[in-house]
């Protein structure tokens, strides 16, 4: 596998430390963690680089034998990407995978590793794997402009390449199978540059000598310190000028600022409740709390000698059931699945739902205003 070790600039949280200044040095004074969705995604990424090299005609190891989490879904996702990437190949195309890729033109010293580079004829590819499930990644957009990690990572190829090669054009590309993305946005040269002079460089200057100011917003998702970050703190406890009044006494602009802000004060919440617990069990304690065990369920000590001792008693201890559809894929395979079950799945409306205008769904015709005027 390529070198993955990242700087205290790293583009994996160039969103972050873009935005707010100040965390990338108390980030990097933290030890690292790690959990069992990092280590998955970890080993999927080995995987595809596998199996894309295989497909490029080049020696690589099989890592099967040391994937822990391997199943037939990373199989498959695996396989996509390899798919994706291979479509944007040409026989004239130069292929890097694995890529290590230097930025500290932009952010001193940084860099990180691209999952695999593409160049062909005036464009310059970066395609980016994620594995996760729980977090769907946007490419960027003209209106929300680059994706800071990819663009990063295209900007160190830029620095590594641009003089070998005549680029006109950098694609950037998200491939999340198990969130059915695989989205592309393309940027000229000199657009990508100037966002590195002007966006990257100065946040990141401020960034590499732990200055700036500290904002909160969705960027603090994976902050270390966000559960006693006092700005995050300031920024969520603005909602109590609303004295949690009624919605129908609040004007629309008020209910609409709480909207915008409700599902970051909701994670906020539960940050503060796990940091607390977790001081807890460590041995503080706290003034008005206590730890305590909590609520459990009844459980089988033992599921072979419960179903034996019901069988020897004369009743089934079983109950039969269809698979759910994502375990029935895993069990058959999702060509063989589509092939037997195609026919047999529907995908129902979902619940009405309400989302910023930035979301790429389209929106619902009003339905009680529709069913009014049918009614009429």
């Amino acid at each position: 596998m390529g070198d993955k070790q990242h700087s205290n600039l790293p583009p994996s949280s160039a969103k972050m430390w873009i935005a707010c200044n100040p965390s990338a040095k108390r980030n990097a004074e933290l030890p690292s963690t790690t959990s069992p969705y990092a280590a998955e995604g970890t080993e999927a990424h080995a995987l595809c680089e596998y199996k894309l090299l295989k497909a490029l005609g080049r020696e690589a190891d099989d890592p099967r034998s040391t994937l822990q989490f391997l199943d037939q879904e990373m199989e498959d996702c695996s396989d996509e990407y390899v798919s994706f990437v291979m479509q944007n190949v040409t026989p004239t195309s130069i292929v890097m995978v694995e890529q290590r890729l230097d930025f500290s033109a932009y952010a001193p010293g940084g860099y990180g590793t691209g999952d695999c580079v593409i160049v062909t004829d005036g464009n310059l590819h970066i395609i980016d794997f994620k594995y996760g499930k729980g977090i769907p990644v946007s490419v960027g957009s003209d209106e929300k402009g680059v994706n800071p990690q990819l663009a990063c990572y295209a900007l160190g190829a830029l620095s590594a390449f641009d003089g070998i090669y005549d680029i006109d054009t950098v694609s950037m590309s998200i491939m999340q199978p198990r969130l059915n993305i695989a989205d592309t946005y393309t940027i000229s040269k000199e657009d990508l540059e100037a966002w590195g002079r002007n966006t990257l460089a100065p946040a990141a200057e401020r960034a590499s000598r732990g200055e700036g100011e500290y904002v909160a917003g969705d960027h603090c998702q994976f902050c270390k310190v966000k559960a006693t970050c006092r700005k995050r703190a300031e920024y969520n406890l603005q909602m109590a000028r609303y004295d949690f009044a009624k919605p129908d006494n609040l004007e629309d602009t008020e209910i609409e600022a709480i909207l915008a802000k409700v599902d970051e004060l909701i994670s906020w919440a539960n940050d503060i409740k796990d940091f607390a617990l977790a001081e807890a069990i460590a041995g503080k304690a706290w003034t008005d709390f206590k730890l305590v065990e909590g609520r459990s369920t009844r459980k089988y000590t033992s599921e072979s000698d419960v179903a034996k001792a019901v069988r020897a008693a004369g009743f089934d201890p079983y109950e039969k059931k269809v698979l759910g559809i994502t375990a029935m894929t895993k069990l058959l395979g999702k060509e063989k699945f589509n092939d037997l079950l195609g026919s047999f799945i529907e995908k129902p409306a979902g619940k009405p739902t309400l989302v910023p205008m930035s979301d790429k769904r389209p929106a619902l015709k009003n339905t009680a205003k529709e069913d009014f005027k049918e009614e009429q």
